[in-house]
């Protein structure tokens, strides 16, 4: 079942690597503006958030199979909507209902449901290198997918297809590849009434609760700069072309994932927090440098750092999570640590909108490296001590 799990991660994580790059371009060629790129992308968030809550809290009722043929459905219904409506609130619909991830992390109803079929088929020796292999194929096939970016303006270069129609046939691609993540979760095996009904949250509760509220400071941080506005921070401040951003978001997803495979090896001798915790922060301060980089080269070289350190406690989080609870409380610790990161980040990129209105075009990258920097210190204060139950 992992190699099924991975294949379906690998296309997911393709088709996220380059919506988002292009979901701000296909917004302004839409006509709309910075604001409402940045308040779609908040609702798209947020639906992500309230069906992460709808797993948590109902999940356990169902087998885990179903609920994967589920979201793939939705996934399905979001690329096509996406390419058909091209009004503002039919698509705000579909960014609440929809699976559309425009952070190019894996912050979607998938998730949840994904870590706990993983956990389940891992022992815990070696729990933090199937997550770090996890991470490793989401970095390294989302990078591909940013490449992938590039195939709108090679189509109306080269090939005579409008730019939007260009930009419209790769969400259609998009919903495509929800059907053939749908077909693979087809093949997993059927679980009987005892595995597909996990207790809810018990003893760990107190754990997962801190855990949940620190990782939304992360994740409201975050929000600040994810990948769709960080793409738009880059044409805005540098006009820089569709390609050559996909170009950027290759390298910054293939140098994170290179990153995810030191996870394993380096909690093993530092520790699951410490892993998260020193790696992140030097990360943060790169990202606070680009926002006053004179250059584009500058600002792509500390983008570059910053990606090679931000995404290693990735693999040491998930496991951590995982292995801090009862194996029954899986589902709902990984639901329930993802809910608040999904609802704090989608507060965040309404306001990177404003903020790029207004002409401030560092404050989002400065808020999101101090933010971040005070969750790494107060996960190291809190958790240091607190170690695995296996």
């Amino acid at each position: 079942m992992i190699g099924a799990l991975l294949t379906a991660r690998s296309l997911r994580a393709f088709a996220d690597g380059y919506v988002a790059v292009l979901l701000p371009v296909y917004l302004l060629a839409l006509g709309f503006g910075t604001v409402e790129v940045g308040f779609l992308s908040t609702v798209t968030m947020l639906g992500s958030a309230a069906a992460t809550l709808a797993v948590g809290r109902w999940g356990h009722r169902f087998e885990l199979r179903r609920l994967l043929i589920a979201a793939a459905a939705l996934m399905v219904a979001t690329g096509v909507g996406f390419a058909a409506f091209s009004s503002l609130w039919p698509l705000l619909i579909v960014a609440l209902a929809g699976t559309m991830n425009p952070g190019g992390g894996d912050v979607s109803v998938f998730y949840p449901l994904e870590h706990t079929a993983l956990a389940a088929a891992t022992p815990a020796e070696t729990r933090t290198s199937a997550f770090s292999r996890y991470s490793f194929i989401g970095s390294i096939f989302g990078a591909v997918g940013a490449l992938a970016a590039a195939a709108p303006e090679w189509l109306a270069q080269h090939q005579g297809v409008g730019m939007l129609l260009a930009l419209k046939l790769m969400f259609v691609l998009y919903g495509a590849i929800g059907l053939a993540v749908g077909a693979i979760y087809t093949r997993f095996p059927r679980t009987d009434h005892a595995e597909k009904a996990p207790a809810p949250l018990g003893p760990s509760k107190s754990t997962v609760w801190k855990l949940a509220g620190l990782f939304s400071i992360d994740s409201f941080a975050g929000g600040f700069m994810i990948n769709s506005l960080m793409a738009l921070w880059l044409f805005e401040r540098f006009d820089l072309s569709i390609t050559a951003a996909g170009a950027f978001f290759f390298w910054t997803g293939l140098l994170s994932a290179v990153s995810q495979l030191a996870a394993a090896p380096l909690s093993r001798r530092i520790g699951l927090v410490n892993t998260m915790v020193f790696t992140h922060l030097p990360a943060n301060f790169c990202l606070i440098a680009a926002a006053f980089a004179p250059t584009l080269q500058a600002a792509l070289g500390l983008l570059l750092v910053r990606s090679l350190l931000s995404q290693m406690d990735v693999p040491a989080r998930g496991a951590y999570v995982m292995s801090v609870v009862t194996p029954a409380e899986r589902p709902a610790a990984a639901s329930f640590t993802a809910v608040p990161r999904s609802l704090a980040s989608s507060l965040s990129p309404s306001l990177t909108g404003v903020m790029f209105a207004a002409g401030a075009m560092a404050a989002p990258l400065v808020l999101c490296g101090v933010l971040k920097s005070a969750y790494d210190v107060a996960l190291l204060l809190m958790f240091s001590k607190v170690r695995p139950r296996d």
